[in-house]
């Protein structure tokens, strides 16, 4: 299985997202420093994350969701997750 994943850091609230073949690995490496790219953002937390089959198919949707589109789309998704943030 490969995992496309969106993490939020707590630091500044933005959202990076990425694909593994290991997803509790992958965001435990993103949480120790392992990830030069988001050491600066961390803690992470990992909330929201998609399975497929191939790696192609978790590559292109890493891709899509690294557009407006797709950013638009996990906004949608993520809706009453976002409005829970603000009830925090």
């Amino acid at each position: 299985m490969y995992y496309v994943y969106v993490l939020q850091s707590l630091v500044d609230n933005r959202l990076y997202n990425g694909y593994s073949s290991d997803l509790k690995k992958r965001v435990n490496d993103h949480n120790t420093g392992k990830i030069s790219v988001t050491r600066h953002r961390r803690p992470f937390k990992l909330i929201y994350y998609e399975a497929y089959l191939h790696q192609q198919d978790a590559t292109a949707r890493e891709k899509f969701f690294k557009t407006q589109w797709g950013r638009s789309y996990l906004k949608k998704v993520l809706k009453n997750y976002w409005t829970g943030i603000k009830d925090d």
